[in-house]
């Protein structure tokens, strides 16, 4: 629903003042405040209305009112004016993130997240493509065998099989041998496919070896993505979060358990740019306390991962989000160069 412009002006005035000081705002706060030539009435009346379709609400103890996350979403998309980081800031940043090794950019991108916002700074980290540049197999003992998996960067995943038969060290080398010398440089998925018809060309046990092989292949890059998560006791000084215990337990629940997090994460990466999850209207997330803002990061083009800041729903928005954004370019670029 568009509002009218006194409404719009006066929601703009209510919702920075209320991140300013976090204190119920009333009509005559928003008189001096909002620079409108109108009187104290007709404030009263528009107020009521905004109430009314959702935007406020009044807290008992109060006359004065409070943005909903309804209407921090109106403000976020049609009233915030963003601020611009200035080169010599940007340039001081990136000193903060110099070429390291991945997993040190992605932890030191985290910190820079948490100690600019004051809150917590979340980083996933990028996504391990399902491909295997080769396989190898180790008998460890009878029906016991090491799969020893190394992806395209030289990572290394190992995963305990537990097989049915007992399978000699040439029956071992000949399945790696077969799978490297056919499949490397595919994605488990793709071998799968290619494969399912060829296993019958081979022994049962070799077929099989193979097909466990490949499906807990895809299982173990599938576990790879996580997220690095910095600065959560400075959440533990925001009010808003703090005063409430069933607050503060549901957020260090998600925290502990990451699962809604990372999929959140997942789904705001596709969308591209910076995006603003507000209260519990992600449904991922669902706490109406609490906000977070992400934006996607690259390595030489292609986004691999997500970055962002979790805090309460009265944030600066129009700080957090120039912060975030630089960020993202700001590790892309060092991803890429590293």
């Amino acid at each position: 629903m568009q509002l009218e412009p006194r409404a719009q002006t006066l929601l703009k005035a209510l919702v920075e003042r209320y991140i300013a000081d976090g204190q119920p705002v009333g009509s005559r706060a928003l008189s001096k405040i909002s620079g409108l030539d109108v009187s104290p009435a007709t404030i009263r009346n528009i107020m009521a209305d905004l109430e009314e379709m959702g935007y406020v609400s009044s807290p008992h103890t109060s006359a004065g009112r409070i943005p909903t996350p309804r209407g921090y979403r109106l403000f976020v998309d049609t009233l915030l004016t963003v601020q611009h980081l200035d080169e010599h800031a940007m340039e001081s940043h990136q000193m903060r993130l110099p070429q390291q090794q991945p997993q040190k950019l992605i932890a030191n991108a985290a910190q820079m997240l948490s100690s600019l916002s004051q809150f917590a700074g979340v980083v996933q980290s990028p996504r391990r493509e399902s491909v295997f540049q080769q396989i190898e197999f180790l008998r460890l003992s009878e029906k016991r065998i090491l799969l020893v998996i190394v992806d395209p960067r030289g990572d290394v995943q190992n995963r305990l099989l537990l097989t049915d038969a007992d399978y000699t060290p040439s029956q071992l080398i000949q399945s790696a041998n077969y799978l490297n010398q056919n499949f490397a440089g595919l994605t488990f998925d793709q071998v799968r496919q290619r494969l399912s018809g060829e296993l019958r060309q081979l022994s049962d046990d070799m077929g099989r070896l193979m097909a466990v092989a490949i499906e807990t292949g895809g299982e173990a890059m599938a576990e790879g993505d996580d997220m690095v998560i910095s600065g959560e006791r400075n959440l533990l000084s925001v009010s808003d979060l703090s005063s409430n215990m069933t607050s503060l337990r549901q957020m260090f629940e998600m925290f502990e358990q990451k699962t809604g997090l990372m999929q959140l994460l997942d789904m705001s990466s596709k969308a591209g740019g910076v995006q603003i999850f507000i209260g519990g209207e992600s449904k991922l997330v669902p706490m109406d306390e609490m906000s977070i803002v992400t934006a996607p990061y690259e390595v030489n083009g292609r986004v691999v991962g997500t970055l962002g800041v979790i805090g309460p729903t009265r944030m600066a928005y129009e700080r957090v989000i120039p912060i975030v954004d630089i960020t993202a370019k700001l590790l892309s670029n060092a991803l890429s160069h590293s």
